[in-house]
């Protein structure tokens, strides 16, 4: 019912899930990870016990493969699963039950499994396997290039219904509250990865500190800016182009307000996605 990519980028610390199905709110059963620990996929008749126990056991030290042993010996289900994991060190196992239906398999690589059942075909890991290898970017960039991959490969063979994008990173959570760096889910759509791909792209634009131009403050930006708090009634002396303390107080309060005050900055320069907002909720003034 279901197709997906664990992978680890040992480097940057970041683990994650990328997963579509015809199934409804895919996310809320198949994918699981922590932060310097490792992802765990379950599909298949998912055993749901397979997430926090792998983590759980990873944790501990317990490599990919090991810990996979360890949960599929403690289910007499086994045969009916399919999962895929990744520990923190990127040792990647994945496994396939010989109930499984048609077509279902994994493919194994370096810090990554992608794995599959209910398939048009072989051609459907495949696939994601040779887009994650040669996609570049962050981790979820390239893992949410495989899922793209495997989804114009055919994907699941009964059609399209929801997909998911969980990548942790540890402090990556909004404002460094948690390790949920991306953590985005269509629930039901006909073309869900698709629609995954347009909604991360907003989260990425809005949320995620990654391409963030910076502008100087320089006197004319300043005066702009000013004349848009002012606008909106956020702020409420002159337009004199200076930077100063009231000025900032009323960026502060407008960012506050639109969940942007990740955006704010100590020292003499703007966020571009900052002043992009400000821009867009003030149309008529110049």
């Amino acid at each position: 019912m279901t197709f997906s990519i664990v992978a680890a980028d040992v480097a940057a610390g970041d683990l994650g899930v990328a997963v579509a199905s015809k199934f409804p709110a895919v996310g809320a059963v198949v994918p699981w990870a922590k932060a310097g620990v490792g992802a765990v996929a379950t599909q298949s008749w998912a055993n749901t016990a397979y997430g926090p126990d792998g983590l759980s056991l990873m944790a501990n030290g317990v490599a990919a493969k090991q810990t996979l042993e360890r949960l599929l010996m403690g289910d007499p289900g086994r045969e009916d699963r399919q999962v895929g994991l990744v520990d923190a060190r990127g040792r990647a196992a994945t496994f396939t039950g010989s109930k499984c239906m048609e077509w279902a398999g994994g493919i194994s690589g370096e810090h990554f499994v992608c794995q599959g059942n209910i398939l048009i075909g072989p051609e459907v890991v495949e696939s994601m396997a040779e887009a994650f290898k040669r996609a570049e970017g962050d981790l979820v960039d390239r893992m949410l290039s495989a899922l793209v991959a495997g989804d114009a490969a055919g994907g699941d063979r009964r059609g399209r219904q929801s997909a998911a994008l969980l990548v942790v990173r540890e402090g990556g959570g909004y404002e460094g509250g948690n390790d949920r760096y991306v953590d985005v889910r269509v629930d039901d759509h006909p073309q869900a990865v698709s629609e995954l791909t347009r909604v991360f792209a907003v989260y990425d634009r809005e949320l995620l500190v990654r391409n963030d131009p910076l502008l100087p403050a320089e006197p004319e930006l300043v005066a702009e800016i000013q004349r848009r708090l002012l606008a909106r009634g956020d702020y409420a002396g002159v337009e004199n182009g200076v930077f100063d303390r009231i000025t900032r107080e009323a960026l502060a309060a407008f960012a506050g307000e639109f969940n942007l005050e990740g955006r704010l900055r100590e020292d003499d320069q703007f966020s571009e996605a900052l002043v992009r907002e400000l821009r867009d909720l003030t149309p008529d003034v110049r």
